[in-house]
């Protein structure tokens, strides 16, 4: 059986590479493992080519211009569709991993998987399995262990969900620059919501910030 597969991501030459590399595998009914039926680069695309041709897994980047991979899941969701998603990002931070798991997807595996785990992943995300690499895993294990709603940190809570996305980026050590290009933003852009949140924890500098997120294990 031939898996149908959708394949969002933004960057054409990896698209390229991933579509080239599934297509030299063969099942072992001798037929494709996987063929590649739709492709595209932003959230509105995706949602296009997926309403049109239905795949029944869609491998799915979670930072994407026009929206975070989670949108494309939640902007399918009154579809109906048997189509499964599992993400696949460079990306390993526990926020984006739960992110898109909480919008629905049925895995996550990043983009130093080989093509045989890859086959892999996709083969037990169409048959209904949950795929994590072992340390991811373990984010979305915590995320959902217990109904306990996580303590609010009134500090944290005064930030927009843009200017929290952007500081755990910066506390990680990614430079504007980076931050910029992983979230589709100017780097003017990046300042100023950098400035904001120093402004709002009342911190003076990226030493201070990295400091404060780290203490609060948020980063």
């Amino acid at each position: 059986m031939t898996i149908k597969v959708v394949l969002v991501e933004d960057h054409a030459l990896f698209r390229a590479g991933v579509r080239r590399e599934l297509a030299d595998v063969v099942g072992a009914d001798g037929r494709p493992a996987v063929e590649i039926v739709g492709e595209a680069a932003n959230r509105d695309e995706a949602i296009a080519v997926i309403r049109a041709t239905e795949p029944d897994v869609v491998l799915l980047d979670v930072h994407l211009p026009g929206g975070g991979g989670q949108t494309v899941i939640t902007g399918l969701a009154d579809e109906q569709l048997s189509t499964r998603f599992l993400a696949l990002s460079v990306s390993d931070a526990a926020d984006d991993v739960i992110a898109v798991v909480r919008a629905g997807a049925r895995g996550y595996v990043t983009k130093t998987i080989t093509v045989e785990e890859l086959v892999d992943a996709i083969q037990r995300v169409h048959d209904g399995d949950a795929v994590f690499s072992p340390r991811l895993a373990g984010f979305v294990l915590d995320a959902f262990s217990g109904d306990t709603p996580a303590p609010s940190d009134p500090e944290l809570d005064q930030l927009t969900a843009r200017e929290q996305e952007v500081l755990r980026l910066i506390a990680r050590g990614y430079t504007y620059r980076e931050v910029g290009t992983r979230l589709h933003l100017s780097v003017k852009t990046i300042e100023s919501h950098v400035s904001s949140v120093l402004r709002k924890l009342q911190l003076s500098n990226r030493h201070q910030l990295t400091a404060w997120a780290n203490a609060r294990r948020i980063v």
